[in-house]
């Protein structure tokens, strides 16, 4: 197996853990397996060469002397695997298809038809409809649901996510048939869709939330997002905005140099954001462009303990200069840059290369340590490897030129924090929330009508009535989750605001379930009040 370093630094930042923005699910995108590829075989004698082909001659001596036969991509893998896993948290060694999933959702392109559904009592319930997707297009629908996949049923018969996936997935080109039920009428004519390329967006949303204030929400740093973003700008300027909301909440990273080109958008003139260093990466400045497309108006950056990598740099070197008001909760902490190296079958090494410091020289990355103790089984074995530790720890000062005092270590602090809802939190709530009851009383209660409100009237207006809340209440005890009269109370706000962004979404599309979300959003709340004028703004803490 060789391997070639790709044109050009192929460098991104990504968090270790992944955020789901939808219950449905883009048919057609790729999912990870594990299969390798064959690589040719060199007999090397031991004894003969140094250490460093050490490796080589042990995988010769079991492929030709071992008592049973071997699989040598198997071999091959797991000695990587266990390498690279054992450096720091972050590198990572990904199989021909995890490696393009990666790729595939960065760029933000798929393989598909462009449909979201949701498998409602083994009945696979269309809930989105992607824009110029094959699905629309055809005049498939939200509602709809899913009988059978060319010659398969799939409708009452156990099939699981993944299976399903298989039968819809295919070569950009290639057709698929589908068979709906509509309004309990079976459709014995198949839509007839054709597999093709469907772009998805990173922005999640971007809106003029008050009069002269923007929002724009950034999943994760794609190839695309920068583009998108000017777009979404140019738009809500020419409706008013002067101000911006950035969300970047849940954003785990993405492309480092995209991070660099976005943060470039917020100064007029030529300033350092970021550098890097590591012992075999000298260090590298990276300096805005200038003349950002928003450098004038005010800037409030959100964050929280799911903004990681990428999503740091930007707010780092904005609160830096200080550019902008962070709001939120403190970070997640990992200023760790990774490159991209790339095997001729596929196979990518993501290896952890320098450390990214933001303009006054912090590093946020947070300490981390191995816990060889959690290593018991092979399967489990590379789970919980990594321990971070949790506690923020102020390490050293710093101070802008506006003589703002900010410390390195452990993550971005916010200018202004949230508290944190101890009832998000609850086990009971997050019990509720993995359990997707929310989604099944939604999709077996809304489904059946259409909305009284138009799209305008339901987000400003839509509040769920009490005795729907009280049926989701009862829906949750006849289904083994009691909820005691006192966590009713105290979850009815939480729960509400779900369910209402969720109606919004089955009803209007994703754009509504954001929307709707952010009408009662500390957050959000609390970055409209620093955006108010000086004279209006009640009196904030520091």
């Amino acid at each position: 197996m060789s391997m070639e370093k790709g044109t050009g630094r192929n460098i991104f930042v990504a968090a270790t853990y992944a955020a789901t923005l939808f219950l449905g699910l883009i048919l057609g995108q790729n999912y990870v397996d594990q299969q390798g590829s064959s690589p040719g075989n060199s007999l090397i004698p031991i004894g003969l060469y140094d250490n460093s082909s050490k490796i080589q001659q042990v995988l010769d001596l079991l492929v030709n002397h071992y008592v049973d036969s071997l699989n040598t991509d198997s071999l091959q893998n797991g000695a990587i695997n266990h390498m690279i896993s054992h450096l720091d948290p972050y590198s990572s060694y990904l199989l021909p298809n995890a490696s393009k999933a990666q790729t595939d959702v960065l760029d933000g392109t798929f393989e598909g038809i462009g449909l979201e559904y949701y498998n409602l009592n083994d009945t696979l319930l269309v809930v989105g409809v992607m824009a110029d997707g094959s699905a629309e297009k055809q005049g498939i629908k939200v509602g709809d649901k899913i009988m059978r996949i060319d010659t398969s049923f799939v409708s009452g018969r156990g099939i699981n996510l993944q299976a399903v996936d298989k039968l819809i997935r295919g070569k950009k080109g290639s057709a698929v048939d589908l068979f709906v039920t509509r309004t309990s009428e079976f459709t014995n004519k198949p839509f007839r869709l054709i597999r093709d390329q469907v772009s998805v967006s990173s922005i999640d949303v971007a809106y003029l939330i008050e009069p002269t204030v923007a929002y724009i929400k950034i999943r994760r740093f794609g190839m695309r997002t920068v583009e998108d973003f000017k777009k979404a700008l140019v738009q809500l300027k020419k409706q008013g905005a002067n101000k911006l909301i950035l969300d970047l909440r849940d954003n785990g990273g993405g492309y480092f140099h995209v991070a660099i080109r976005l943060a470039s958008e917020f100064f007029d003139d030529k300033k350092l954001l970021v550098y890097t260093e590591g012992a075999h990466d000298p260090k590298r400045d990276y300096v805005s462009e200038g003349n950002g497309d928003f450098s004038k108006g005010k800037l409030v950056v959100l964050i929280n303990g799911r903004t990681a990598s990428a999503s740091e740099v930007v707010a780092g070197a904005v609160q830096d200069w200080d550019r902008a008001a962070i709001v939120g909760r403190r970070s997640y902490g990992k200023g760790i840059v990774q490159e991209q190296f790339d095997f001729l079958d596929g196979s990518r090494i993501n290896l952890s290369i320098a450390l990214y410091y933001t303009p006054l020289g912090r590093s946020i990355q947070r300490e981390y340590k191995s816990n060889w103790s959690n290593m018991q089984d092979y399967p489990s074995m590379y789970r919980g490897l990594w321990v971070m530790d949790t506690t923020y720890a102020k390490r050293q000062l710093y101070r802008t030129l506006s003589g703002r005092e900010l410390y390195s270590g452990g993550g971005i602090t916010p200018d202004y924090e949230v508290p944190i809802d101890s009832n998000a939190l609850s086990l009971l709530y997050q019990e509720i929330s993995r359990s997707s009851l929310i989604e099944q009383f939604v999709y077996e209660r809304f489904t059946k009508k259409s909305p009284a409100y138009s799209i305008e009237n339901f987000i400003q207006g839509y509040h769920l009535p009490m005795e729907e809340y009280n049926d989701f209440i009862s829906f949750l005890n006849n289904r083994g989750i009691l909820v005691s009269k006192r966590k009713q109370q105290e979850l009815l706000g939480l729960i509400q605001s779900d369910i209402e962004a969720i109606v919004a979404r089955y009803y209007f599309g994703r754009e509504a379930y954001f929307k709707v979300k952010n009408r009662n959003d500390a957050f959000v709340e609390k970055a409209l009040e620093i955006l108010k004028p000086v004279e209006t703004r009640a009196n904030l803490p520091s």
